[in-house]
């Protein structure tokens, strides 16, 4: 029963290392804000999850499994709120998408229609 546990935690913990990593790599090459965010928001969220799981399944008794659990509550309401709450303030500073590439000479924002 040990060694499962030990092989389901490092399947989280390198699960959740992948996609904080993919993240990273969506900030760099996504055009705009809004695809960035999202990139972020999405992985981040599911990547920091895995780890705290895989944590979670290297201690399963004691005060650390609650102190983890209540982290990874916390993280899966507070990351999807704050996205929503970057991305509804970027809209009302009138930040637009960026539609396609060929369009954005110079950094100009499409006009608002």
């Amino acid at each position: 029963m040990n060694i499962l546990l030990e092989i389901g935690s490092g399947i989280c913990l390198l699960l959740g290392c992948f996609l904080c990593l993919s993240g990273g790599v969506g900030i760099l090459r996504f055009p705009d804000f809004f695809t960035r965010m999202h990139a972020v928001g999405v992985t981040d969220t599911l990547g920091a999850g895995m780890i705290l799981i895989g944590l979670m399944l290297q201690n399963p008794t004691g005060l650390v499994l609650l102190k983890l659990l209540m982290i990874l509550l916390l993280t899966l309401f507070i990351n999807p709120t704050a996205s929503h709450a970057l991305a509804k303030a970027a809209l009302r500073n009138n930040l637009h998408m960026v539609l396609d590439e060929s369009t954005d000479k110079g950094g100009d924002k499409p006009s608002k229609p």
